[in-house]
Protein backbone atom coordinates (compact mmCIF):
# COMPACT_ATOMS: atom_id res chain seq x y z
CA UNK A 1 0.00 0.00 0.00
CA UNK A 2 2.79 2.47 -0.72
CA UNK A 3 0.83 4.03 -3.16
CA UNK A 4 -1.57 4.97 -0.60
CA UNK A 5 0.98 6.89 1.43
CA UNK A 6 1.93 8.49 -1.71
CA UNK A 7 -1.48 9.80 -2.16
CA UNK A 8 -1.73 11.09 1.35
CA UNK A 9 1.30 13.44 0.81
CA UNK A 10 0.25 14.35 -2.77
CA UNK A 11 -3.38 15.20 -0.85
CA UNK A 12 -1.26 17.85 1.71
CA UNK A 13 0.68 18.93 -0.82
CA UNK A 14 -1.30 19.77 -3.52
CA UNK A 15 -3.82 21.12 -1.09
CA UNK A 16 -1.25 24.25 0.26
CA UNK A 17 0.27 24.59 -2.87
CA UNK A 18 -3.52 25.69 -4.40
CA UNK A 19 -3.97 28.08 -1.50
CA UNK A 20 -0.21 29.40 -2.31
CA UNK A 21 -1.36 29.79 -5.79
CA UNK A 22 -4.46 31.47 -4.74
CA UNK A 23 -2.71 34.04 -2.15
CA UNK A 24 0.57 35.34 -4.53
CA UNK A 25 -2.51 35.31 -6.81
CA UNK A 26 -4.59 37.74 -5.36
CA UNK A 27 -1.95 39.80 -2.76
CA UNK A 28 0.91 40.13 -5.23
CA UNK A 29 -0.34 40.17 -9.08
CA UNK A 30 -3.84 41.33 -8.13
CA UNK A 31 -5.70 38.58 -9.99
CA UNK A 32 -4.03 39.50 -13.49
CA UNK A 33 -1.86 37.76 -15.41
CA UNK A 34 -1.18 35.66 -12.25
CA UNK A 35 0.26 33.17 -14.98
CA UNK A 36 3.43 35.51 -15.14
CA UNK A 37 4.46 33.76 -12.06
CA UNK A 38 5.51 30.47 -13.97
CA UNK A 39 8.41 32.45 -15.18
CA UNK A 40 9.60 32.04 -11.48
CA UNK A 41 8.86 27.97 -11.58
CA UNK A 42 11.28 27.68 -15.33
CA UNK A 43 14.06 28.65 -13.01
CA UNK A 44 13.28 26.87 -9.95
CA UNK A 45 12.18 23.48 -11.93
CA UNK A 46 15.78 23.45 -13.96
CA UNK A 47 17.79 23.81 -10.51
CA UNK A 48 15.61 20.72 -8.63
CA UNK A 49 15.61 19.07 -11.76
CA UNK A 50 19.58 18.92 -11.66
CA UNK A 51 19.73 18.15 -8.41
CA UNK A 52 17.58 15.17 -8.95
CA UNK A 53 20.15 14.08 -11.85
CA UNK A 54 22.44 14.48 -9.85
CA UNK A 55 20.95 12.12 -6.34
CA UNK A 56 20.14 9.54 -9.39
CA UNK A 57 24.01 9.63 -10.54
CA UNK A 58 22.60 10.58 -13.45
CA UNK A 59 20.92 7.11 -14.38
CA UNK A 60 19.67 7.39 -17.97
CA UNK A 61 19.66 3.34 -18.47
CA UNK A 62 16.95 2.63 -20.21
CA UNK A 63 15.76 5.44 -20.97
CA UNK A 64 16.02 6.07 -25.44
CA UNK A 65 15.73 9.24 -26.89
CA UNK A 66 12.62 8.68 -27.59
CA UNK A 67 11.33 7.99 -24.17
CA UNK A 68 12.68 10.69 -22.68
CA UNK A 69 11.29 13.02 -25.53
CA UNK A 70 7.70 11.13 -24.40
CA UNK A 71 8.45 11.73 -20.54
CA UNK A 72 10.01 15.57 -21.04
CA UNK A 73 6.95 16.19 -23.11
CA UNK A 74 4.16 14.72 -20.31
CA UNK A 75 6.21 18.03 -18.36
CA UNK A 76 5.44 19.94 -20.71
CA UNK A 77 1.88 19.45 -21.50
CA UNK A 78 1.51 19.79 -17.38
CA UNK A 79 3.82 22.87 -17.77
CA UNK A 80 1.23 24.63 -19.85
CA UNK A 81 -1.99 23.12 -18.00
CA UNK A 82 -0.63 25.33 -15.49
CA UNK A 83 -2.38 28.85 -17.81
CA UNK A 84 -6.02 28.25 -17.44
CA UNK A 85 -5.33 26.89 -13.79
CA UNK A 86 -4.04 30.38 -13.25
CA UNK A 87 -6.80 31.75 -15.11
CA UNK A 88 -9.22 29.75 -12.87
CA UNK A 89 -7.90 30.80 -9.70
CA UNK A 90 -8.13 34.78 -10.76
CA UNK A 91 -12.19 34.31 -11.13
CA UNK A 92 -12.95 32.22 -8.27
CA UNK A 93 -11.65 30.83 -4.18
CA UNK A 94 -9.57 27.88 -3.80
CA UNK A 95 -12.02 25.76 -2.86
CA UNK A 96 -14.37 26.07 -5.69
CA UNK A 97 -11.00 25.10 -7.85
CA UNK A 98 -10.20 22.24 -5.65
CA UNK A 99 -13.92 21.17 -6.01
CA UNK A 100 -13.48 21.85 -10.20
CA UNK A 101 -10.63 19.72 -10.56
CA UNK A 102 -11.93 16.48 -8.82
CA UNK A 103 -13.19 16.23 -12.69
CA UNK A 104 -10.09 14.10 -12.74
CA UNK A 105 -10.97 10.62 -12.06
CA UNK A 106 -13.68 10.64 -14.97
CA UNK A 107 -10.54 11.70 -16.73
CA UNK A 108 -8.27 9.11 -15.97
CA UNK A 109 -10.73 6.46 -16.40
CA UNK A 110 -11.83 7.45 -19.47
CA UNK A 111 -8.11 7.78 -21.06
CA UNK A 112 -7.19 4.99 -18.81
CA UNK A 113 -9.27 2.98 -20.49
CA UNK A 114 -8.29 4.44 -24.07
CA UNK A 115 -4.60 4.28 -23.65
CA UNK A 116 -4.17 1.83 -20.76
CA UNK A 117 -6.37 -0.82 -21.73
CA UNK A 118 -8.12 -0.11 -18.31
CA UNK A 119 -11.84 -0.75 -17.56
CA UNK A 120 -15.02 1.11 -15.55
CA UNK A 121 -18.26 -0.13 -14.80
CA UNK A 122 -21.68 0.84 -15.27
CA UNK A 123 -21.97 1.67 -11.62
CA UNK A 124 -18.90 4.05 -11.98
CA UNK A 125 -20.82 5.98 -15.17
CA UNK A 126 -23.14 6.61 -12.34
CA UNK A 127 -20.59 7.82 -10.32
CA UNK A 128 -19.05 10.17 -13.06
CA UNK A 129 -22.64 11.68 -12.61
CA UNK A 130 -22.57 12.27 -8.97
CA UNK A 131 -19.23 14.10 -9.50
CA UNK A 132 -20.26 16.23 -11.91
CA UNK A 133 -23.25 17.46 -9.76
CA UNK A 134 -21.11 19.16 -7.40
CA UNK A 135 -19.43 21.75 -9.46
CA UNK A 136 -22.88 21.79 -11.39
CA UNK A 137 -24.63 22.53 -7.68
CA UNK A 138 -22.23 25.66 -7.18
CA UNK A 139 -22.81 26.86 -9.96
CA UNK A 140 -26.36 26.89 -10.26
CA UNK A 141 -26.41 28.31 -6.24
CA UNK A 142 -24.40 31.27 -7.51
CA UNK A 143 -26.08 34.81 -7.75
CA UNK A 144 -26.90 34.89 -11.26
CA UNK A 145 -24.85 38.20 -11.37
CA UNK A 146 -21.74 35.89 -10.82
CA UNK A 147 -22.71 32.67 -12.70
CA UNK A 148 -21.30 33.59 -15.56
CA UNK A 149 -17.73 34.22 -14.07
CA UNK A 150 -17.99 30.78 -12.52
CA UNK A 151 -18.85 29.08 -15.09
CA UNK A 152 -15.56 30.62 -17.08
CA UNK A 153 -13.63 29.68 -13.90
CA UNK A 154 -15.08 26.14 -14.12
CA UNK A 155 -14.09 25.60 -18.09
CA UNK A 156 -10.72 26.95 -17.22
CA UNK A 157 -10.11 24.28 -14.37
CA UNK A 158 -11.72 21.88 -16.39
CA UNK A 159 -9.07 22.56 -19.71
CA UNK A 160 -6.43 22.13 -17.02
CA UNK A 161 -7.15 19.13 -15.28
CA UNK A 162 -7.73 17.69 -18.92
CA UNK A 163 -4.11 19.04 -19.87
CA UNK A 164 -2.62 17.70 -16.67
CA UNK A 165 -4.27 14.53 -16.86
CA UNK A 166 -3.42 13.57 -20.63
CA UNK A 167 0.22 14.25 -19.05
CA UNK A 168 -0.12 12.36 -16.70
CA UNK A 169 -1.17 9.28 -18.54
CA UNK A 170 1.61 9.56 -20.97
CA UNK A 171 4.15 9.99 -18.26
CA UNK A 172 2.39 6.60 -16.76
CA UNK A 173 1.93 5.19 -20.59
CA UNK A 174 5.94 5.13 -21.17
CA UNK A 175 7.65 4.34 -18.03
CA UNK A 176 8.69 1.13 -16.74
CA UNK A 177 10.46 -0.72 -13.87
CA UNK A 178 13.66 -0.55 -15.59
CA UNK A 179 13.34 2.79 -15.73
CA UNK A 180 15.11 4.96 -12.41
CA UNK A 181 11.87 6.75 -11.05
CA UNK A 182 14.43 10.02 -9.64
CA UNK A 183 15.82 10.63 -13.08
CA UNK A 184 12.20 10.23 -14.80
CA UNK A 185 10.96 13.05 -12.30
CA UNK A 186 13.41 15.09 -13.44
CA UNK A 187 12.85 14.63 -17.41
CA UNK A 188 9.42 15.85 -16.27
CA UNK A 189 10.60 18.80 -13.95
CA UNK A 190 12.50 19.92 -17.41
CA UNK A 191 9.76 19.92 -19.42
CA UNK A 192 7.82 21.60 -17.16
CA UNK A 193 10.19 24.17 -16.96
CA UNK A 194 10.72 24.62 -20.85
CA UNK A 195 6.68 25.24 -20.59
CA UNK A 196 7.19 27.52 -17.99
CA UNK A 197 10.08 29.34 -19.77
CA UNK A 198 8.06 29.48 -22.75
CA UNK A 199 4.80 30.66 -21.55
CA UNK A 200 6.71 33.16 -19.06
CA UNK A 201 9.46 35.01 -21.83
CA UNK A 202 6.78 34.02 -25.02
CA UNK A 203 3.73 36.30 -23.81
CA UNK A 204 5.28 40.15 -23.14
CA UNK A 205 2.58 41.03 -20.43
CA UNK A 206 3.37 37.82 -18.57
CA UNK A 207 7.35 38.94 -18.86
CA UNK A 208 6.51 42.83 -17.62
CA UNK A 209 4.45 41.56 -15.30
CA UNK A 210 6.44 39.20 -13.20
CA UNK A 211 9.61 41.74 -13.13
CA UNK A 212 6.95 44.44 -11.79
CA UNK A 213 5.70 42.18 -9.16
CA UNK A 214 8.83 41.70 -8.09
CA UNK A 215 10.01 45.28 -8.13
CA UNK A 216 7.46 46.60 -6.32
CA UNK A 217 7.29 44.31 -3.37
CA UNK A 218 10.67 44.62 -3.36
CA UNK A 219 11.23 40.62 -4.12
CA UNK A 220 8.77 39.36 -0.81
CA UNK A 221 7.00 37.44 -3.37
CA UNK A 222 9.96 35.24 -4.20
CA UNK A 223 9.46 33.84 -0.44
CA UNK A 224 5.93 32.10 -1.36
CA UNK A 225 6.97 31.42 -5.11
CA UNK A 226 10.17 29.53 -4.06
CA UNK A 227 8.31 27.70 -0.90
CA UNK A 228 5.45 26.57 -3.66
CA UNK A 229 8.19 25.29 -6.17
CA UNK A 230 9.39 23.26 -3.44
CA UNK A 231 5.40 21.70 -2.33
CA UNK A 232 4.68 21.49 -5.89
CA UNK A 233 7.83 18.89 -6.50
CA UNK A 234 6.73 17.52 -3.47
CA UNK A 235 3.42 17.27 -4.90
CA UNK A 236 4.80 16.08 -8.44
CA UNK A 237 6.95 12.89 -7.41
CA UNK A 238 4.54 11.94 -4.78
CA UNK A 239 1.42 11.75 -6.99
CA UNK A 240 3.25 10.35 -10.36
CA UNK A 241 4.67 7.64 -7.54
CA UNK A 242 1.11 7.01 -6.12
CA UNK A 243 -0.19 6.59 -10.66
CA UNK A 244 2.83 4.06 -11.46
CA UNK A 245 2.61 1.75 -8.18
CA UNK A 246 -1.17 1.74 -7.54
CA UNK A 247 -3.58 -0.81 -8.84
CA UNK A 248 -4.44 1.49 -12.04
CA UNK A 249 -4.36 5.20 -12.10
CA UNK A 250 -7.96 5.91 -11.79
CA UNK A 251 -7.78 4.04 -8.55
CA UNK A 252 -4.81 6.53 -7.67
CA UNK A 253 -6.72 9.58 -8.60
CA UNK A 254 -10.00 8.75 -6.97
CA UNK A 255 -7.85 7.95 -3.59
CA UNK A 256 -6.39 10.67 -4.18
CA UNK A 257 -9.75 13.57 -5.22
CA UNK A 258 -11.91 11.39 -2.91
CA UNK A 259 -9.80 13.18 0.23
CA UNK A 260 -8.54 16.71 -1.49
CA UNK A 261 -11.83 18.68 -1.16
CA UNK A 262 -12.42 17.77 2.29
CA UNK A 263 -8.59 18.59 2.88
CA UNK A 264 -9.34 21.57 1.01
CA UNK A 265 -12.78 22.67 2.52
CA UNK A 266 -11.37 22.43 6.43
CA UNK A 267 -7.82 23.74 5.76
CA UNK A 268 -9.76 27.08 4.22
CA UNK A 269 -11.80 27.48 6.79
CA UNK A 270 -9.06 27.06 9.14
CA UNK A 271 -6.66 29.10 7.32
CA UNK A 272 -9.79 32.01 7.00
CA UNK A 273 -10.19 32.17 10.51
CA UNK A 274 -6.96 32.01 11.89
CA UNK A 275 -4.86 34.33 8.70
CA UNK A 276 -7.95 36.00 6.90
CA UNK A 277 -5.47 36.77 3.95
CA UNK A 278 -4.46 34.15 3.49
CA UNK A 279 -7.30 31.60 3.35
CA UNK A 280 -10.02 34.40 2.27
CA UNK A 281 -12.94 32.11 1.79
CA UNK A 282 -16.32 32.97 2.68
CA UNK A 283 -17.66 31.61 5.70
CA UNK A 284 -21.39 32.57 5.78
CA UNK A 285 -23.75 29.73 6.08
CA UNK A 286 -24.94 29.17 2.55
CA UNK A 287 -21.67 29.32 0.98
CA UNK A 288 -20.20 26.29 3.63
CA UNK A 289 -23.32 24.68 3.43
CA UNK A 290 -23.13 24.51 -0.21
CA UNK A 291 -19.57 23.43 -0.58
CA UNK A 292 -19.94 20.76 2.46
CA UNK A 293 -22.64 19.12 0.07
CA UNK A 294 -20.62 19.53 -2.83
CA UNK A 295 -17.78 17.93 -1.43
CA UNK A 296 -20.08 14.91 0.22
CA UNK A 297 -21.42 14.44 -3.61
CA UNK A 298 -17.34 14.04 -4.95
CA UNK A 299 -16.01 11.92 -2.14
CA UNK A 300 -19.61 9.64 -2.99
CA UNK A 301 -19.06 9.65 -6.35
CA UNK A 302 -14.80 9.09 -5.94
CA UNK A 303 -15.43 6.17 -3.84
CA UNK A 304 -17.74 4.76 -6.11
CA UNK A 305 -15.46 5.34 -8.69
CA UNK A 306 -13.56 2.54 -6.70
CA UNK A 307 -15.95 -0.15 -6.32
Amino acid sequence: MNWLFFVIIAVLADSLRIFIDNYTSDVYFKGRNAASQKLFNGYSLAVVALILFIISGFNFNNITPAIAFLIILSGVLHGFAGVPYFRALELDESTNIGIFNQLAPVLYLILGWFFLDESFSPLQLIAFAIIIAAPVLIILTTRKKSRKIKLKAVLFAFLYVLIAVAGNILFVKVNSDSINFTTSIGLVLIGKSIADFIVGYGNPKFRKRFFTVCKSSHRKVLIPLTINSIISCIQQFTYRAALITAPAVAIASAASDSAEPIVIFFMGLVLTLIWPRFGREKLDKKTVLVHLVATVLVVVGVVLLQM
